[in-house]
């Protein structure tokens, strides 16, 4: 079990074409994928602000500016945070009931690919997609 956020830079391979990041076996071989979500944040915005009690979920944040992570390590902890500037994409893993967002704060869109070991169903409540909200930004 995760004991502290891991943050792992994703190796490039971006050309004239665009932008162009891995993710490798040994982020993924581990975790039964049951769902892949793929989010875009806009500038300003900010998406997460939430933990999970019993899904594992691995972050991948493609990004072109500046944008933030921030996070708590349970209920009534100090909010944490960190920068990333530049061109780049990284993979977070995070501790269940660790509340996590990402919050956009550059001028460009970036894209999250957030792998779960559950399926994600709309029609259920958020508690029960082991989404339970609690605000770190």
């Amino acid at each position: 079990m995760l004991s502290e956020i891991i943050v792992t830079d994703l190796p490039e391979s971006s050309d004239d074409r665009g932008f162009s990041f891995s993710l490798t076996a040994s982020l993924i071989a581990d975790l039964p994928i049951r769902d892949v979500h793929i989010a875009a944040v806009r500038p300003g915005c900010v998406r997460g602000n939430h933990y999970h009690a019993k899904k594992t979920e691995l972050i991948t944040v493609a990004y072109r500016d500046d944008w933030s992570l921030h996070w708590d390590t349970g209920p009534d902890t100090p909010v944490q945070s960190r920068t990333f500037g530049g061109q780049g994409a990284v993979s977070i893993s995070i501790p269940f009931l660790w509340s996590h967002a990402v919050r956009n704060d550059g001028q460009e869109e970036l894209f999250l690919f957030n792998v779960t070991d559950m399926s994600f169903d709309r029609s259920m409540s958020a508690a029960d997609q082991d989404a339970i909200v609690r605000k770190v930004v």
